[in-house]
């Protein structure tokens, strides 16, 4: 990636609905040479999709909780079913695979404290393969809008 891909990336990250012209004009470069170095984007695999950014507060998920799990026996298919079944819950906005001694972080959210307390004990710690967790409520987030691509100094 060079200087120009950059910048596509981090517009598109800022703003993914402006059109080819508007975002070729805020890198400087022509909108056909824009189109171009956004489809080999695409090609490669460095821009996967888009996405609606949404307020989950806005949705009802006022209480957010981040819960690191421990699951045995730590063996391939134990882990691709625990991260499959845990992320089809309604509950769970993220999926994390760890290495430490946790295995797994999970992203909660849900509309009251209560709530919370009833996904940890009956999902969670009524799973066989779960051996533990432990849970931190989240009182603020802040996501960085933009990733940009590290450069070697």
């Amino acid at each position: 990636m060079d200087e120009i891909d950059r910048s596509i990336v981090t517009e598109l990250q800022r703003d993914a609905r402006q059109t080819n012209r508007e975002l070729a004009q805020r890198i400087g470069v022509a909108p056909s040479t824009c189109f171009e170095r956004v489809r080999r984007l695409h090609d490669s695999g460095v821009i996967r999709g888009y996405h609606a950014e949404v307020s989950a507060e806005a949705l009802g998920r006022t209480v957010q909780a981040l819960v690191f799990a421990q699951v045995r026996p730590l063996r391939r298919e134990l882990i691709d079913d625990f991260q499959r079944e845990v992320s089809a819950l309604p509950e769970v906005m993220s999926v994390y695979v760890l290495a430490g001694g946790d295995d797994f972080l999970l992203h909660v959210g849900v509309p009251r404290i209560d709530l919370l307390h009833a996904f940890l004990v009956d999902r969670l710690s009524r799973r066989r393969e779960v051996t533990g967790f432990r849970t931190s409520v989240v009182f603020q987030h802040h996501r960085n809008p933009a990733v940009a691509p590290l450069v070697d100094v």
